[in-house]
């Protein structure tokens, strides 16, 4: 992974320096509320409903175990004793006091972490896909291009005061795992007719309020013009992006406006008059950040491991987990392990610090002290050797980190809704512990096949809601909470907005709800059909049907609120 050099922790470290300074002046009264809120946001940190909060910045999901021991350690002393890994693959926390913020930052640095930008109308952290490196269906890394990226961005100084915040996703793959088309821009990885290697440039996809699929830009960008092509589009939004009203402010609404053949032809005629003065990436800088992100030195491995075979075949518990939480590897012999932060009874994405220091013991032991963030709140150890997998697997039994629920419906994201966050209508956290407790049987699950179910407490969508095979939104109504369904949303490459079912839902009768659409789906399903294969051929009707008809008798309260819902 990417090591600092002397210039990007001297980078760091200044930064540590001047927040604490800031702070100081803070709380003696030398700045205002609102000069220090723009200075706090543009180091990740947020006033929550009850303490503020501090976004750590994960580039492209990758981190080491000693890192993930610092971030454990940062749980204990400064937080409650938990983090919470983010769909951006970074981690939060949310207890914290403004007056500890600086030495947090400061123990961050030393081991080359930060929170630079991971809030405020700039550049996020670039994100990637988890499982880079390793895929087998990659065309080429992502990484490389990730971290030119992230230095090219950090700090920019004609761009640290965007319209709106701006998030930038890269995929080498041919399966997209990284959201692409819901980024400012998403770029994907391709090669032309010649075979040389570029990438598809897609611009204005974005959830929240107004969620929009991305729309391509450039079919195929020569990967020498990748920062000037981003500068341009920055530029043209930077220029016409709205001001004056933060829901209108995002390069979507911008592009949605203008139409993608006009912003498209805005972009180019920018693009055409920069190209020659803009960096141009430079294909010795390539390989050299390149070795960074070099495959480990893999052991020669049988292309199956026989002891491995045989617990697998002996032990049902061990086949199940293996099944539902490792993928193929593109080196025979190997395994990429998913670590469920999904148990019953803990909010989606949350690990406490025991298990961050116990999670790094087994990255050492059995993947190269690597670990990484996915977008569905998991983590990942993508290079476990076969012969390793049984041990590692109860190692992660000890931590309540083996759970085998990737891909089910408790797979879920959510965010942390009215619990924690002060822009939040609605709870998550306790609608993902309703359905947990409902769908708690793993046979069952099983048996439903993949659904990604995704619960957000506003409209802000930070559990992507609108992007799940079954989203549930929050919203507010005279009061109480109730929550609107959605279906038929899709965040791969058959990207889709999800459909609403109809009116909001009282909170008590969400699990059964989705019992009522799993039914359906059960009823109606085809032979191998997922549940957003099924939905796709028969359309909503039947589910709205369903859900509709049983409570049409239901008391007169719910009639009436649900009526104006």
């Amino acid at each position: 992974m990417y090591q600092y050099d002397e210039f990007d922790q001297r980078l760091v470290d200044e930064r540590v320096a001047q927040f604490r300074d800031q702070v100081n002046r803070y709380l003696t009264g030398q700045l205002g509320e609102e000069e220090f809120k723009q200075l706090r946001l543009r180091n990740g940190l947020y006033l929550q409903a009850h303490a503020y909060m501090l976004r750590v910045a994960i580039p492209y999901g990758l981190f080491s175990s000693p890192q993930l021991r610092k971030l454990a350690r940062i749980a204990r002393v400064y937080d409650r004793g938990f983090g919470h890994f983010t769909t951006r693959q970074n981690i939060q926390y949310n207890w914290l006091e403004l007056e500890d913020v600086p030495d947090l930052l400061a123990e961050l640095a030393s081991v080359e972490m930060h929170a630079i930008q991971t809030s405020g109308n700039v550049v996020r952290n670039i994100t990637s896909d988890h499982f880079a490196g390793v895929a087998s269906d990659e065309v080429e890394d992502p990484r490389p291009y990730c971290e030119i990226l992230r230095q090219w961005s950090t700090l920019h100084p004609e761009f640290s005061w965007l319209p709106r915040k701006f998030k930038i996703a890269v995929t080498g793959a041919t399966t997209d795992r990284t959201a692409s088309l819901l980024h400012d821009i998403g770029l994907q990885i391709v090669a032309n007719e010649n075979g040389g290697r570029g990438f598809r440039v897609l611009v204005g996809g974005g959830m929240g309020r107004t969620p929009v699929i991305g729309k391509t830009i450039r079919e195929f960008l020569p990967r020498r013009d990748l920062l000037s092509y981003v500068e341009a589009i920055l530029r043209i939004y930077n220029l016409l992006g709205r001001r004056d009203n933060i829901h209108k402010a995002r390069i979507k609404i911008l592009v949605n406006q203008l139409g993608i053949e006009r912003f498209r032809s805005l972009v180019e005629e920018e693009f055409d008059r920069i190209r020659g003065s803009a960096p141009a990436l430079d294909e010795g800088e390539l390989q050299r950040l390149g070795v960074f992100f070099a495959p480990p030195r893999y052991a020669r491995a049988p292309r199956e491991d026989r002891e491995y075979a045989r617990k697998r075949k002996s032990n049902p518990f061990f086949a199940s987990w293996i099944d539902r939480n490792t993928q193929d590897h593109k080196v025979p012999g190997y395994r990429i392990v998913l670590v469920s932060l999904k148990a019953p009874g803990v909010p989606p994405g949350d690990i406490n610090a025991d298990q961050m220091d116990g999670l790094a013991d087994l990255a050492d032991r059995y993947s190269f002290g690597r670990i990484r963030a996915t977008h569905d709140q998991n983590l990942v150890l993508a290079d476990v050797a076969e012969a390793d997998l049984y041990t590692l697997w109860h190692g992660l039994i000890r931590l309540r980190l083996a759970t085998p629920n990737i891909g089910t419906l408790n797979d879920m994201i959510c965010c942390p809704g009215l619990d924690f966050c002060s822009l939040a209508n609605a709870g998550s956290i306790p609608i993902a512990k309703q359905i947990n407790e409902k769908f708690a049987a793993l046979d069952y699950l099983y048996d439903l096949g993949e659904i990604q179910l995704k619960i957000s407490g506003c409209v802000n969508a930070c559990g992507h809601h609108h992007v799940g095979h079954i989203g549930i939104l929050g919203v507010d109504k005279r009061g109480e909470e109730w929550y609107q369904i959605t279906l038929g949303g899709s965040a791969g490459s058959d990207a889709a907005l999800g459909e609403r079912l109809g009116a909001a839902i009282e909170k008590p009768r969400v699990a059964d709800v989705v019992g009522e659409i799993l039914e359906v789906y059960l009823a109606l399903r085809g032979d191998g059909e997922r549940f957003i294969d099924t939905y796709r051929r028969v359309g909503i009707a039947p589910f709205k049907e369903r859900v509709y008809a049983s409570h049409s008798k239901s008391e007169n309260r719910f009639e009436r609120v649900a009526a104006t819902a």
